[in-house]
């Protein structure tokens, strides 16, 4: 029968400790709600003796109705000459109501001497005195052995003697935690074979990312007898962060075969890993494994083409296993077969031999002499497409535009655009304000726009980049405009390309408007 793998999610505690991020009290609660949702089996809430954030935590997640997560709060041991009774910590441990509790104590000789600076005797009768008191008021007990195997490679009698005091106190799980991040997988595996041979109390793994090993470390630990595995999502943590739970699942349910999570649920996990980038208002990382954006993307001629034939040829996975997507990138560097396999994603049929396939190669590569890229703009590339193809229908026609940037003494500038355009036979006049240039030009368009579509009134603009094109040509560089749009239902990217920024703006936002049109199935005039 396969092990159990019991997940330990410490995101909203280790994971907050990462650098620029801070989650609120209602950011905290929505991601344990989601958390037990797909499926982590414990949430480490946070450090109740710490701040009262924390506490308000463990008051208000009381309020939800978790289905199976159990709720954990996270504490150190006693202080040195403070009877366990007594200590604050300890009593707001028992404060903070829940069902679990994770203390943490020192198991490295270096810590105790130079950190604590009491004797090596005391320390043990604190994780002693501490996990059998909390043991006594019918709470489930985790110890966290902290820097567990520095402290094993510097002296593995004194390490052992720490699990020993809190196994034999009445912990339930002890778990062995590469704190530094420096820990090789062969080190990992040997020591964590050891203990769990000499040990019948169930063990965890905790490691953090410093030597770029986290993954691997507790892949190591699994595979050497550990039942636990803790983690943040996306890796958040302290320095270079944790151990990431979204690439480590993956591989335990995918690779090794353990069920650590439902194949359904697994599913769930790049929405998962999404939604706490947005709490945490970081922006996710394209290139991270699995759940990344980038993670199934693929640019190459050769290998696009290969994986037309058979997925299986340059993805390890299939993309749906954890929620995520094959994307084809076009570019000027790209073959037939990404264009195709392109066109296949907007329902567009086409054929290596056609001669709209040739049109739309032929553009790409002259488009991207010139600085475009469709990497990151579908929605530019679904219009070319359409034009390359003959198909593409004008929604309004620009007859020109005026923008104004007034600045007076040590106000605040002020940008207006007028705006005329034609749509059918009727001409209209318009004009917008905007806290910038492009932004007053993206109001009085969608302002005219409007009384022609009114569907337009879903869409706003989410993010703008510019990027200089070339740095040598100072201020008369050319420059490239990716604009992000969003409607209720969507999220698509267009570009823009010129010598002057509000021509390259006025390029993308074209481009944004003719997308939502089509995608809607209004109809323009033919060109």
């Amino acid at each position: 029968m396969k092990k159990k793998i019991l997940l330990y999610d410490t995101t909203l505690r280790d994971g907050g400790q990462a650098e620029g991020v801070a989650f609120s009290l209602p950011d905290k609660l929505r991601i344990a709600d989601r958390l037990d949702r797909i499926g982590i089996q414990y949430i480490e809430g946070g450090w109740p003796g710490s701040n009262p954030k924390d506490m308000a935590f463990f008051r208000e997640i009381r309020n939800y109705p978790l289905k199976q997560a159990r709720v954990v709060a996270f504490g150190s041991t006693r202080r040195a000459g403070v009877s366990v009774e007594k200590d604050g910590n300890v009593i707001s441990l028992l404060g903070a109501g829940t069902p679990a509790i994770a203390v943490f104590g020192k198991s490295w000789l270096l810590h105790v001497t130079d950190v604590l600076r009491v004797a090596p005797r005391t320390n043990l009768e604190m994780i002693s005195d501490t996990v059998g008191y909390l043991k006594k008021k019918g709470k489930e007990l985790i110890y966290d052995a902290e820097h567990f195997f520095d402290g094993y490679k510097d002296d593995a009698e004194y390490a052992l003697a720490s699990l020993l005091a809190a196994a034999e106190a009445g912990a339930e799980f002890l778990v062995l935690c590469d704190t530094n991040g420096g820990c090789l997988p062969e080190e990992i595996y040997r020591i964590t074979k050891l203990v769990s041979e000499r040990f019948g109390t169930p063990l965890g793994i905790h490691t953090h990312d410093d030597g770029g090993l986290a993954t691997a470390n507790t892949l190591a630990a699994v595979r050497a007898g550990v039942v636990m595995v803790q983690g943040t999502i996306n890796g958040y943590g302290e320095r270079t962060g944790n151990a990431n739970l979204c690439t480590i699942v993956p591989n335990l349910v995918l690779k090794m075969d353990l069920p650590a999570l439902t194949r359904p649920r697994l599913r769930k996990l790049e929405d998962l890993s999404r939604f706490v980038d947005e709490m945490a208002n970081i922006t996710p990382n394209p290139r991270a494994p699995f759940v990344g954006q980038s993670a199934f993307a693929h640019k190459g001629g050769m290998h696009v083409d290969a994986v037309r034939k058979n997925p299986r040829s340059f993805e390890h996975i299939d993309p749906a296993q954890v929620g995520n997507r094959r994307r084809v990138l076009v570019s000027e560097l790209s073959g037939k077969s990404n264009v195709i396999l392109k066109a296949i994603e907007f329902g567009v049929d086409l054929d290596k031999e056609t001669p709209e396939t040739a049109r739309v190669l032929a553009e790409l590569k002259r488009l991207g002499e010139e600085g475009y890229d469709f990497e990151g703009a579908d929605a530019s590339f679904r219009i070319l497409l359409q034009k390359a193809m003959g198909k593409h229908k004008d929604f309004f026609k620009l007859e020109g535009f005026r923008v104004i940037v007034e600045k007076r003494q040590d106000q605040p500038p002020v940008s207006e655009a007028t705006i005329k355009i034609k749509v059918g036979e009727k001409s209209e006049l318009s004009a917008g304000e905007g806290d910038g240039p492009v932004n007053a030009l993206d109001n009085a368009l969608r302002k005219v726009l409007l009384r022609f579509y009114p569907e337009i009134g879903q869409v706003h603009l989410a993010d703008f980049k510019v990027r200089d094109l070339d740095a040598a040509a100072g201020t008369a560089a050319k420059v490239r405009v990716l604009i992000q749009s969003r409607d209720r239902e969507d999220i698509w990217d267009t570009v823009g390309v010129s010598q002057n920024i509000i021509e390259a703006s006025w390029q993308a936002l074209v481009d944004s408007v003719d997308y939502k049109l089509l995608k809607r199935g209004k109809q323009g005039k033919k060109k």
